[in-house]
């Protein structure tokens, strides 16, 4: 039985990975997460009972419990998700992002390091470490053109500039050390379980409670858009047969201004809960973010061509069935937004879920 070690598994895209191998996969996999604001047990309540499910609650940053959760799972990859994510929180307080997306990573690759040059001569060929980034480190698009593997990185937030750091140490402990690596790009990513500061779930939860829907500046910054579930499949796959020391790039083909993500929740919220239509006359235009990166989009050629993975979902039909679920489960965002889980956290992990 393969041993997979995940970091970051109790977040957004961890937990949909996490929850992958755990339905169509018969690996064993060790959850390493360190349960800030963003990492929620409850996303995993469906596995959490099987005994190929592991959790270990550390922080990447802390080398002896790295060390340690290495030799004592003994894993045969790596899929390195835990990172601080949100741009907002990162202009207002960039420490966080340096200590977890670099310190973090460092400390991680080096215990990766550490367990590999150990092992047997069959394990250690088969060993992969799989580094996942975003396309945020490619800086901003013009009008038209798409970032590539092969685009120079030009970071322009304390966030971007944090997984650009990241990614090149990973990229230097293969060239250096040998140490077995694929990374990935994404673009953003959205579906079930998603924390709600971000757009998509912001969007849908203030319109149900008839709240502002904020749009930053003109509404016209760009994004690719790329549901989770679509993401996590082609993770795995990277993670098989990715070829070493590559890059892939994963997005969705869905670029869509802001305005135009807001607009389209709108409309489905006036089918599925017609009671505040029309909910886009909740729109509100706030001052834009500093250093608001205009256009993001992905050419996704290379995973498609090597690997042969193509997203399954379309924009219209992942937002759709991400506004479905957030209808469908009140509990699960209740206990995010009330503070229900934090205190449920604090119980059962009391202050380590600060370390």
């Amino acid at each position: 039985m393969q041993t997979i070690l995940i970091t970051g598994g109790a977040g957004f895209i961890g937990s949909a990975v996490v929850r992958q191998f755990m339905a169509e996969t018969q690996c064993k996999v060790v959850n390493v997460d360190k349960l800030t604001y963003a990492g929620n047990l409850q996303s995993l309540a469906a596995v959490s009972g099987s005994s190929r499910y592991i959790f270990e609650h550390h922080d990447i940053c802390d080398a002896a419990a790295m060390a340690r959760i290495f030799r004592e799972h003994q894993p045969d990859a790596v899929m390195h998700l835990a990172a601080e994510s949100h741009v907002d929180r990162s202009i207002s307080g960039p420490a966080d992002f340096i200590q977890t997306n670099i310190v973090g990573t460092y400390t991680l690759l080096e215990a990766a390091r550490n367990y590999w040059s150990a092992l047997d001569t069959s394990r250690k060929a088969a060993f992969r470490f799989h580094h996942i980034s975003t396309d945020e480190v490619y800086g901003s698009l013009g009008a038209s053109g798409y970032f590539t593997e092969k685009t120079a990185y030009e970071p322009n937030s304390p966030y971007s500039a944090s997984k650009a750091s990241s990614d090149y140490l990973v990229r230097a402990w293969h060239h250096t050390y040998g140490l077995p690596v694929v990374t990935t790009n994404c673009s953003n990513n959205y579906g079930p379980y998603h924390f709600p500061e971000k757009l998509i779930p912001l969007v849908i939860l203030n319109a149900l409670d008839g709240k502002p829907l904020p749009v930053y500046g003109k509404g016209d910054n760009v994004r690719d858009w790329l549901y989770v579930d679509d993401h996590a499949r082609a993770l795995r796959l990277v993670l098989e047969k990715g070829r070493l020391g590559e890059t892939y790039n994963i997005g969705g083909w869905n670029e869509k201004t802001n305005l135009e993500v807001v607009q389209a929740i709108c409309t489905i919220l006036d089918e599925l809960h017609p009671g505040q239509a029309p909910h886009a006359q909740l729109i509100t235009f706030v001052q834009d973010r500093p250093g608001h990166d205009k256009r993001y989009a992905i050419d996704a050629g290379k995973i498609e061509r090597e690997l042969g993975w193509k997203p399954q979902e379309t924009f219209a039909s992942g937002l759709r069935k991400t506004v479905e679920w957030y209808l469908a489960h009140g509990d699960w965002v209740r206990g995010v937004t009330s503070g229900e889980y934090q205190q449920w956290m604090q119980q059962n992990y009391g202050n380590r879920s600060a370390a």
